[in-house]
C-alpha cells in the first residue's frame, strides 16, 4: 500500500510537471550553453501572415540625343593676304609716277615718296575682300536633351509575422515567402 501511494504520487508529479512544461517552448534543444559573457543570440523562424509590396514613384532621366541638319555659311580664305605682290606692284607704280613729277634733287625724294604711297595702296588693295568668297555647307548638329519620366518601382515588402504567439511588423527588401528568419537575442531583466 505504501508503494502504491508513492507510485501514485510519482505519476501525479510527473503529469503535473509535464502539463506545466507542455505549453512552453523549450530552448534546451539547442546545444549552445549561454553563460555569463557569452553571446545569447540564435536564429529562429517565424510564420509570415502577410507580405504587401511597397512601391515608390521615382523620377528617372533618360537623356535623348536629337540631331538636325543646319546650313552654315563660311568665308573662303583670301589667299592674297599671304602674297606681297600687291604691295610690290604698288611700290613700283608709285615710284614711277613719283619719278615723273620730281625735278633735280627732288626727283629722288618724289620717287621714294611714290614708292611708299604706292606700296601702301597696293597692300590695302590686296586685303580687300573679293565678292563671291562666301559659301554654304550643310552640317549635322546634335544636342543631348533631358527626358524625365516617372515610374513606380518595387522597393520592398511590409511583412506581418507571428512569433511565439505575438504578431510583429517589419520591412524586407524581398518577398520572405512562408517563413521569416529571425535573429533572437536574450537579455535578462535586472
Amino acid at each position: 500500500m505504501k508503494y502504491r501511494k508513492i507510485l501514485t504520487f510519482a505519476i501525479s508529479a510527473a503529469l503535473i510537471s509535464g502539463c506545466a512544461t507542455a505549453g512552453r517552448y523549450d530552448y534546451d534543444d539547442y546545444d549552445q550553453d549561454y553563460r555569463y559573457g557569452s553571446t545569447s543570440e540564435f536564429i529562429d523562424e517565424a510564420k509570415v501572415i502577410s507580405a504587401s509590396p511597397i512601391y515608390e514613384t521615382v523620377t528617372v532621366n533618360e537623356p535623348e540625343t536629337r540631331c538636325w541638319n543646319e546650313q552654315v555659311y563660311h568665308r573662303r580664305p583670301n589667299n592674297r593676304n599671304d602674297s606681297y605682290t600687291p604691295t610690290i606692284a604698288g611700290a613700283i607704280v608709285g615710284g614711277a609716277v613719283g619719278h615723273q613729277f620730281g625735278k633735280g634733287d627732288g626727283k629722288d625724294v618724289m620717287t621714294v615718296a611714290g614708292m611708299l604711297l604706292g606700296g601702301s595702296i597696293g597692300n590695302d588693295l590686296g586685303k580687300k575682300p573679293v565678292q563671291g568668297r562666301r559659301y554654304a555647307t550643310t552640317e549635322k548638329r546634335c544636342e543631348t536633351v533631358d527626358n524625365y519620366r516617372e515610374t513606380r518601382e518595387l522597393v520592398g515588402y511590409n511583412v506581418q509575422y507571428k512569433y511565439r504567439g505575438k504578431s510583429y511588423w517589419t520591412e524586407t527588401n524581398s518577398d520572405p515567402g512562408k517563413y521569416l528568419q529571425l535573429k533572437v537575442s536574450i537579455t535578462p531583466m535586472e
